[in-house]
């Protein structure tokens, strides 16, 4: 499909200047929107999705998270891209900075309106911090993010969901399981589904929880201002 929106480049509060790609609102405008990428970079796929919420009401700033390490980086799902964008998530590019950039992206959009975050793969776990130590945040919805279940000690401080396939090989189940008695205001959902059932160009692909996960993080946000 036709996309919708574009790369602009942005400051981020290192001085750094980062891509993002930004799509406005179809018709009204409900809110504004940050979508967190997977380990692959800002891929069509992220971009579709920006388009899809963008056609929902959403201003939407992805920011490209890496491109301090790896400039522009649309990895595929072949397994040297997978290592090489695993390099850059584990060894290369500090978490923190993630968090901060995803800040910067908040505050480019909060003076408009209701902010609202998403989050795929590294993303999920990316969102998942941001809820507990970003201001400006009125929801968030994290998907699969391996990271989650080890930053079970932080608190989100605005309403979040996540989302967990049971069949998930990266994320053990009684992880998911540890989570939800730490955290038993947080609606954790589980899915019939492995990891990164969002996408439809992984052999994962899950249609039915796909769908079902984008109509709970849509209720989310638009109980919450959106």
């Amino acid at each position: 499909m036709a996309l919708k929106g574009g790369m602009l480049s942005m400051a981020m509060g290192d001085g750094a200047e980062i891509g993002v790609y930004h799509v406005e609102p179809a018709g009204g405008r409900r809110g504004g929107l940050v979508l967190v990428q997977e380990i692959f970079g800002v891929t069509e796929h992220i971009r579709e999705q920006c388009d899809r919420f963008a056609a929902d009401g959403y201003e939407v700033l992805a920011p490209a998270l890496f491109d301090r390490e790896a400039p522009g980086l649309q990895a595929s799902y072949e397994p040297e891209d997978v290592q090489k964008a695993l390099r850059i998530a584990r060894q290369q590019h500090p978490f923190e900075q993630s968090v901060q950039d995803v800040q910067t992206c908040i505050d480019a959009l909060r003076s408009k309106g209701p902010v609202f975050m998403v989050g795929y793969c590294y993303g999920g776990s990316v969102s998942w911090a941001a809820a507990s130590r970003c201001e400006g945040l009125a929801a968030a919805s994290c998907y699969y993010g391996s990271m989650i279940p080890k930053l079970i000690d932080d608190n989100p401080r605005c309403p979040t969901i996540a989302h967990f396939g049971r069949h998930d090989r990266s994320i053990p189940m009684q992880d998911v399981e540890q989570l939800q008695r730490r955290h038993p205001d947080v609606p954790i959902y589980i899915y019939e589904a492995g990891h990164g059932f969002n996408s439809d160009r992984r052999t994962d692909y899950h249609a039915e929880s796909a769908n079902l996960a984008r109509e709970r993080t849509l209720e989310l946000f638009r109980a919450n201002g959106g």
